[in-house]
């Protein structure tokens, strides 16, 4: 296997992280997971917009790194009100450049919009959950309210990745 299919595997991996919490049934397993998944948007998204020489490709990062920073604001205010810790940013940030920071630029923008695309189906379909099924109501608006962005962020990042992507 090549170094780059390993490199994209791992973000990938560290992009989706939150689908392995999306099918527990927990508020804490959520606010866990959207966390991470938010967490990974803004490092990302940084670094999208350091590394991409495409206009469209940083217009879309900063975005991303701008609403993910208010999403993740407002879960961790929820989460202190509900007594549910949050996934230490640190640690998490670490581990997400560790894995992007290999990237060969060259191959950037391509990587970047179709984990943008894998992440965010993912992503959505974890707060769809939480919005139908939570047992906390705070948590269940939070979900409902961020939903449609997220759906926004789709669909944009999937018009991406027919320019930059697959």
């Amino acid at each position: 296997m090549s170094n780059l299919f390993i490199k994209r595997v791992g973000l990938s991996m560290v992009l989706g992280m939150a689908s392995v919490h999306a099918f527990a049934a927990s508020s804490d397993d959520f606010v866990d997971a959207a966390t991470e998944a938010g967490i990974a948007e803004i490092v990302t998204g940084n670094l999208a917009q350091e590394k991409t020489k495409s206009a469209d490709i940083k217009t879309y990062a900063q975005q991303m790194v701008k609403d993910h920073t208010e999403a993740n604001q407002k879960l961790a205010a929820i989460a202190a009100k509900l007594d549910i810790s949050v996934p230490d940013e640190a640690a998490l940030t670490d581990k997400i450049k560790k894995v992007i920071l290999e990237w060969r630029d060259e191959s950037f923008d391509k990587s970047y919009v179709n984990n943008q695309v894998d992440a965010h189906e993912k992503t959505v379909n974890l707060f769809k959950k939480e919005a139908e099924s939570s047992d906390k109501p705070e948590l269940k608006a939070f979900a409902a309210e961020t939903l449609p962005k997220l759906e926004q962020h789709l669909q944009h990042a999937k018009a991406l990745q027919t320019q930059h992507g697959k």
